[in-house]
């Protein structure tokens, strides 16, 4: 396990560069083509974690220029949800590098990282996948969430093709709560319920 600083947040984040998933396969291919498909699945996976590693504000343009695709898809929590999208404006799918430099520049536009935390990256072939949680500050009303995350990514020729960031958006949205309830029915023999709150 590797740990690098993402500047840009002042967080540690701790990364455990395993290889390709698929060991069957690779001890089913010839010593040179195994050897030559876990190098691409480590920088795979580096490419990956250079982009998290260079999220700060004054670095992510730079490093979505270089890490990311022309045509490269940004799924953030949902893939649209017109709803969600006036409380967490950063929601739903994009396209491009300015996709990805802009959604996280919204986060730090409306609230503050307070942890952030990869506990698990690994990859085989073009995927990657990412594990970890944060803690974050909504500016506008100081409520703390934490949230699990988890990230889906594609990697080719060295670019980020695919990124899909998924978190507890209710949580991340209860944040910017500053009151209401809503009336609930989850269980269809069960009675109604409130959750939230008045102030």
């Amino acid at each position: 396990m590797s740990n690098f600083k993402n500047l840009g947040f002042g967080l540690v984040l701790a990364v455990a560069t395993a290889g390709a998933v698929s060991t069957a396969a690779m001890m089913a291919a010839p010593a040179a083509v195994a050897q030559e498909n876990k190098a691409d699945v480590s920088d795979n996976v580096g490419t990956v974690a250079d982009f998290l590693n260079n999220t700060g504000a004054d670095k992510v343009e730079a490093a979505a220029k270089r890490l990311v695709a022309p045509d490269a898809t940004y799924i953030s929590l949902n893939f649209d949800n017109p709803e969600l999208k006036q409380i967490i404006p950063w929601v739903g799918t994009q396209k491009g590098p300015e996709a990805y430099s802009n959604a996280i520049m919204r986060v730090q536009q409306f609230g503050t990282l307070e942890d952030f935390k990869v506990l698990d990256i690994f990859g085989e072939g073009e995927n990657v996948a990412v594990f970890g949680q944060f803690t974050y500050r909504a500016k506008a009303t100081g409520i703390v969430v934490t949230s699990p995350l988890a990230i889906r990514a594609k990697v080719r020729d060295g670019k980020i093709v695919f990124f899909q960031f998924m978190e507890d958006s209710y949580g991340t949205a209860s944040a910017f709560r500053v009151s209401g309830k809503w009336t609930v029915k989850t269980d269809p023999a069960g009675s109604t319920f409130e959750v939230g709150k008045d102030n």
